[in-house]
């Protein structure tokens, strides 16, 4: 059986979210919004684009590629989708699915040649009425993976229309009401303003529909607490990192309620030893600990937390608490990524901070052009180079073009981010 899904609704104006397609005044980074969303437990978001015209559209696919490019969440995209082209921006911008709009009588052409070109399992349609599903039940279920239903005076009768699942918007809130839906086999998730609503609990309601026998994608441990060796105080000591960047932020300890309480809220609650009481991390700062893993080591007696960490670690406002060094060794580093970083962040130094002599001011002196023309000599040693058994050259080839990269990425202000995040999301 398929988790149930609860999902959040960013609606898209002039590249801001907005509350909804009618309150258009207060403007919020669909950023940070999607991120609250990523953080707070939302299973989906659905990214409506609201624009009026092709050059708003052009910047809410943008901000919603942004979105894509920077959270883990699944996106789906919808409004303002009039032909096949813009089916393939939302796609091509990183959401999983694009929602048709099943009130439109275009549409009907319109899903027979997106779901042709890319597949049925990413075509969704939002219906008001079930005029739609009457037109076109001979051919909607081999060519859409979910409707979205936006009128709950629908579900009546529903299952007896189609077969295809469906995810229904509910205005107001109630825990029996949902629960009641949720049971649906058809139904596959809930939508509706109180959970676009970053103060709602996500996880504490999807931790009461599991209590009510729904199936959702919440922690569901592996280990139980009696599975971990605490200390003679009764606590397990958890080492907190960045789930991105592997940094160490803290070290703090749990006892049984805040392990279970983390597990349950999904944010890090420790037990304070100065205190002798339960914090949530964050709870005064906003400085929350969004748990993305809990693994314990080979003698159960430690945690290792990987976390979405907002704001930072420490309070003394440094990002980690680790930051007194003690010792230090020169090394040559070797891990892939920070060796991009590194070169890349020399590079830019010598962007802001020209350099009398240096190969780099060079480039970008003379512009664009030569740094494009040095990428594409290089490409062609590298060619060269990987036509000699020795692998020696192939590799101060690709050196040499992946330095030229980093230059042409400094000149157009692509960062190794960017680029990661594109690669993860493809």
């Amino acid at each position: 059986m398929e988790h149930k899904n609860i999902v959040a609704t960013i609606y898209i104006k002039d590249g801001m979210a907005v509350k909804s397609p009618t309150d258009l005044e207060e403007k919020i980074d669909v950023l940070e919004l999607a991120s609250a969303y990523d953080d707070s437990g939302i299973d989906k978001i659905i990214c409506y684009d609201l624009s009026t015209d092709d050059e708003e559209h052009d910047k809410n696919i943008l901000a919603i590629r942004e979105i894509n490019r920077n959270i883990q969440v699944k996106t789906a995209g919808g409004g303002n989708i009039k032909r096949l082209e813009d089916v393939k921006k939302l796609l091509y911008a990183g959401c999983i699915e694009v929602i048709l709009n099943g009130s439109k009588p275009e549409t009907i052409d319109l899903i027979k040649e997106a779901s042709a070109r890319f597949g049925a399992q990413k075509m969704l349609v939002s219906l008001s009425t079930v005029d739609f599903l009457f037109k076109t039940k001979d051919f909607l279920a081999n060519n859409v993976h979910e409707l979205l239903i936006m009128n709950t005076t629908l579900l009546e009768g529903l299952e007896n229309i189609t077969t295809i699942p469906y995810i229904v918007q509910v205005d107001d809130y109630s825990f029996e009401y949902v629960a009641k839906l949720l049971k649906s086999d058809q139904i596959r998730g809930i939508s509706g303003t109180y959970f676009n609503d970053r103060n709602s609990d996500i996880m504490q309601i999807k931790s009461e529909l599991s209590d009510a026998g729904i199936k959702m994608d919440n922690f569901e441990p592996k280990l139980n607490w009696s599975d971990l060796k605490p200390n003679s105080h009764g606590l397990v000591p958890a080492i907190v990192q960045d789930f991105q960047t592997g940094e160490v932020l803290m070290l703090a300890y749990m006892n049984e309620e805040s392990f279970n309480t983390t597990i349950r809220t999904g944010r890090m609650t420790y037990f304070s030893r100065s205190r002798k009481a339960l914090w949530v991390k964050g709870e005064t700062s906003g400085h929350f600990q969004f748990v993305k893993s809990l693994t314990a080591d080979c003698d159960f007696d430690t945690i290792l937390a990987k976390v979405s960490q907002v704001g930072v670690a420490c309070h003394t406002g440094a990002p980690s608490c680790f930051f007194n060094e003690i010792v230090k060794k020169e090394y040559i580093e070797r891990n892939p990524l920070k060796v991009f970083e590194d070169v890349y962040s020399i590079i830019l130094d010598r962007k802001q901070h020209p350099k009398e002599g240096s190969y780099t001011n060079y480039l970008f002196d003379k512009g664009l052009d030569k740094i494009l023309k040095k990428v594409g000599e290089e490409a062609t040693e590298i060619v060269i180079a990987a036509k000699n058994p020795d692998p020696e050259e192939t590799k101060y080839e690709i050196s040499d073009f992946l330095y030229h990269i980093m230059v042409l990425m400094a000149e157009k202000g692509v960062t190794w981010e960017d680029i990661t995040s594109e690669l993860a999301q493809r």
